[in-house]
């Protein structure tokens, strides 16, 4: 069973391209790291809850979108020692230095977790 890094983050409707050009940057970085998989996507049938929802779970303002992303591992180990090298790599790589690569989104609101995989159907 794989092993997920889920991710909800808010992003202006205006930095679209930057968050696109900003994953296409990063993200391969993973993949170099062991991970099998990443998948950045841009809300688009997403309503609000009567109790709680994407948007109020990390206080998305109105001029933003949210963004649903994931990054899927073989196991928790093999997680566990890419995100590492992830981590120590973004002191030398340009494409995780967020000086020359920036988050296009507030990254004190981003929700993030590790999950174990308990069911998997199709590919």
């Amino acid at each position: 069973m794989t092993y997920v890094d889920g991710f909800v983050i808010p992003v202006p409707h205006a930095d679209k391209e930057r968050f696109i050009a900003h994953a296409r940057e990063i993200d391969p970085v993973f993949l170099e790291h062991g991970a099998l998989r990443v998948v950045e996507c841009w809300s688009d049938d997403v309503p609000p809850g009567k109790q709680t929802d994407f948007y109020r779970a990390v206080a998305a303002k109105e001029e933003e979108a949210v963004c649903f992303s994931w990054i899927e591992w073989p196991d928790k180990a093999t997680r566990d020692a890419g995100m590492g090298r992830v981590m120590e790599r973004m002191r030398d790589d340009p494409r995780c230095d967020p000086e020359k690569n920036p988050v296009p989104f507030d990254g004190a609101r981003m929700i993030f977790g590790g999950f174990e995989a308990v069911v998997e159907l199709g590919e």
